[in-house]
């Protein structure tokens, strides 16, 4: 038997309308939206937040501090908070970084990260997170939460490694679409596999997370799932790139580079895919000479000492 629980959905947009989807059949929902839609009963903040058992933000990471600030005082200590936000915020933080600041020492709280596209959620298929939280009882409320749905979760303690592979996925995943877009064929796209796993593993040590967390659903699973979808806002943004088209660069992966430079959250210099990406999406110019150079670099013999 599937515990009913009281789940409050922060947002109604695409994966909003996914998560309720999921859980509608099974348990008691109330869903809150910012700009609310006619024809749609949307709850309060005051009225639902305190019944919650789970809040979920399907929320882009911007307004994650506003509304935390908000909700905060009236959780019960219990309520688990749950982001799938996959970016940063003007401010360089993360999703879990801002609970981290803005909720109180005991209230639990998780992050939902893996392949888990909204239109195949609603069309009743299957989808794959990892729940990064620093409690096993968080991720059995979890489990309880999507039991009997084609949502398959798996726990890792490793709250910086998947935040940090999640968010670069998106800059990585732009570089399919560049390739994509300019035919170099299956061979490329595999190599762009690797390196991006290389450099994602090594940029996850560096802020704080574990070496093998991109190789997981995070990672890996979210990459491959956003750099070979047709779908994929970010494969589009790649191809566009492709075609020197600067209009509608926008999305989670084009801000990312953003924050990184302006808040110099990396030492770009050490990542040569990462930073022939940045490249790219600052002067969208003869693309296909930038990877030839990229790889005569690469690939350049550099003996060990």
């Amino acid at each position: 038997m599937t515990t009913s629980l009281h789940i409050l959905i922060l947002g109604h947009g695409e994966m909003g309308h996914a998560l309720e989807y999921l859980l509608k059949d099974r348990h008691t929902l109330a869903i809150w939206e910012k700009f609310p839609r006619s024809g749609y009963s949307y709850a309060t903040l005051e009225q639902s937040a305190p019944l919650a058992d789970i809040v979920l933000f399907c929320l882009s990471v911007n307004p994650h501090r506003e509304v935390t600030q908000r909700i905060a005082p009236l959780l019960k200590k219990t309520c688990l908070c749950v982001s799938i936000a996959k970016g940063l915020d003007e401010s360089g933080k993360t999703a879990a970084q801002i609970f981290a600041e803005n909720l109180p020492a005991h209230q639990p709280f998780a992050l939902l990260y893996g392949p888990m596209i909204s239109e195949e959620i609603r069309a009743g298929r299957y989808a794959f997170a990892q729940l990064g939280c620093h409690d096993l009882a968080a991720f059995h409320v979890m489990q309880a939460c999507f039991n009997h749905t084609k949502l398959y979760i798996e726990h890792t303690f490793d709250i910086a490694g998947i935040s940090w592979a999640v968010i670069l996925k998106n800059v990585y995943a732009m570089t399919f679409g560049m390739a994509d877009e300019l035919q170099l064929g299956d061979n490329v796209r595999g190599y762009l596999a690797t390196a991006a796993l290389q450099e994602l593993s090594q940029i996850a040590q560096v802020m704080g997370g574990q070496a093998a967390s991109p190789y997981r659903l995070a990672g890996l699973g979210d990459l491959i799932t956003t750099a070979t979808s047709e779908s994929s806002h970010h494969h589009e943004l790649g191809r566009k790139l492709a075609r020197e088209e600067t209009d509608g660069i926008s999305g989670e992966g084009p801000h990312t580079l953003k924050m990184i430079k302006q808040h110099r959250l990396l030492n770009t210099q050490n990542y040569r895919l990462f930073q022939l990406i940045g490249e790219i999406v600052q002067n969208p110019c003869n693309v296909r000479s930038k990877f030839d150079d990229y790889f005569k670099q690469a690939f350049q013999y550099h003996p060990q000492h």
